[in-house]
């Protein structure tokens, strides 16, 4: 696909990142796959590794700041544990598809024909040329804004990564005490079939805390957090 040919998709993603570029050439540069500039080699284009390099720095930056603020309680590690699950070539990949990166890029023959549109790596390499475009474009504040909305908007595995890290922890906390062993109970529900609230009550010996979630799972996870909580004030 030449480059006008990609016009209504630039708009497409311009549109999903809520950001138009005022300096079209970074947009350009950060869809130009090696492949595409080395077949067009008298047009002066570079290929988007010099940004993947700046926007894998962008991205990890904004990620680490969504989850210093979403999760004020949760330790270094685990901070980094989080970080890393959403910051994979996997989950890039979806993030990209889900902008149509993969119909924008710019790809040699070659590449092009053995399916490099759908790859992985081409797919997450791109999205971080793309976000250190809008990070050069905009400032680190318009691309923090951008990859704060794209993470939230999508399903990722943030949440099935921390649900067990409560209920392990507070599991940990009663063996090395000489506690009973935690008891869940659902004492509650609400809303409508298809967006509930649970309630759950966790019970250790005269420790008593109740968790809500969209889930039993992660209702079961807020209670044992609050136990964890109380429990360090004791």
């Amino acid at each position: 696909m030449t480059a006008s040919g990609i016009e209504k998709h630039i708009r497409h993603i311009e549109s999903c990142l809520g950001h138009v570029f005022k300096n079209r050439a970074l947009l350009t540069e950060a869809l130009c796959h090696r492949s595409f500039v080395n077949e067009h080699a008298d047009e002066g284009l570079c290929d988007n590794e010099r940004l993947e390099f700046l926007g894998d720095a962008v991205v990890n930056l904004a990620v680490a700041h969504i989850l210093m603020q979403a999760y004020p309680d949760i330790k270094e590690g685990d901070l980094s544990r989080l970080r890393a699950a959403l910051v994979n070539e996997s989950h890039l990949a979806t993030v990209a598809r889900n902008l149509s990166l993969g119909r924008a890029v710019l790809l040699g023959r070659g590449e092009a024909r053995t399916g490099g549109a759908d790859k992985n790596s081409i797919l997450a390499d791109t999205f971080e040329a793309l976000m250190a475009a809008v990070y050069l474009d905009g400032g680190f504040n318009r691309a923090f804004a951008v990859i704060e909305t794209l993470f939230t908007a999508l399903p990722h595995p943030v949440g099935p990564a921390l649900q067990q890290d409560y209920k392990s922890q507070l599991q940990e906390h009663v063996q090395r005490n000489g506690r009973p062993v935690p008891c869940y109970t659902v004492v509650g529900q609400s809303g409508p079939d298809h967006d509930k609230t649970f309630t759950v009550q966790l019970r250790v010996q005269t420790l008593i805390t109740e968790g809500r979630g969209k889930s039993k799972k992660l209702a079961e996870q807020d209670a044992a957090r609050q136990a964890l909580a109380k429990l360090a004030m004791r």
